[in-house]
């Protein structure tokens, strides 16, 4: 079924959700709310209201909602691959109604999926927002860092740097020293200097060592242990890389801090808006859709 010039695209991840209105390639409408799959129990009921806000169209669902915690598991594409792989491997749930499918890599003994990020990474490319030939940042909770070949992801790494650090401010020794803004200053680049070593769990001990000896004030330990966590993340992902810049498709905040830890470690960093690479990656699906 071609979707046509209008359908509906939902960004359905685990705790929030964007509903977009698509018209010709750009966005006419938008929605966020807090819906994600684990707020949800009648994903059904939950599509009938999207169109009764935004009308009877078709609808692209890219995320978590095609996870196993979801509406129904999609599968997942083997790495490489790219926007054609996808559209063949669609999930239809009737016949104006389907799911887009994750990424799988396999590299020796290593397994890794990503879940919504694939088309942010595919739509950066398709969209000249980065290079065809790249390597690709996505912050976040879980990082994915994307080799990109003639527009295809080729091969990724997902790292848990977000999840680590907030485990690190909400619970354990250090949680009462992380109380501060992150900030992307001189203690942040120390971290990510710290980091380098890669040997984050000495480093992270380090933290709590410092404010016993008076070498750090608590007020940095936050933006230092940010940089810590990252710095490791990059030093480990820029070894293996042969690329000389890398694009990092974020919010200005949170990719902020990753360009200058790229930077820190000799490498050029662009950032890219997450956000346009969505939108070109959802609308070169659904003008793939025969």
């Amino acid at each position: 079924m071609s979707l046509g010039p209008r359908f509906l695209a939902v960004d359905w991840g685990t705790t929030n959700r964007r509903v977009y209105l698509i018209e010709d390639g750009a966005v006419a409408e938008t929605e966020r709310d807090d819906h994600g799959v684990v707020a949800v129990t009648d994903f059904a009921g939950e599509v009938t209201a999207i169109r009764e806000r935004f009308g009877a169209l078709p609808m692209l669902l890219a995320g978590m909602v095609g996870s196993n915690i979801g509406w129904r598991a999609a599968p997942y594409v083997p790495a490489p691959a790219g926007i054609a792989a996808l559209v063949a491997n669609l999930l239809w749930m009737d016949d104006r109604t389907a799911i887009i499918p994750g990424l799988s890599f396999v590299d020796g003994g290593r397994g890794d999926v990503m879940r919504g990020e694939e088309v942010q990474l595919l739509g950066a490319c398709a969209a000249g927002l980065a290079p065809g030939d790249a390597l690709l940042v996505q912050p976040g909770t879980h990082c994915k860092w994307a080799e990109m070949a003639g527009g295809e992801v080729a091969r990724f790494t997902t790292a848990m740097t977000g999840e680590l650090f907030a485990l690190l401010r909400g619970h354990g020794l250090l949680a009462a020293q992380l109380g501060a803004d992150v900030t992307p200053g001189e203690a942040f680049l120390a971290g990510v200097r710290e980091g380098a070593k890669r040997d984050l769990a000495a480093s992270l001990f380090g933290i709590r060592a410092a404010k016993l000896l008076g070498l750090r004030d608590d007020e940095d330990a936050a933006s230092f242990a940010s940089g810590l966590v990252i710095g490791s993340d990059v030093a480990a992902r820029l070894a293996e890389t042969r690329h000389d810049r890398a694009y990092v498709l974020a919010d200005p905040k949170l990719g902020g801090l990753y360009v200058a830890a790229i930077e820190a470690h000799g490498r050029a960093a662009e950032l890219v808006d997450s956000h346009a690479a969505f939108i070109a990656g959802i609308h070169q699906i659904g003008a793939l859709i025969p």
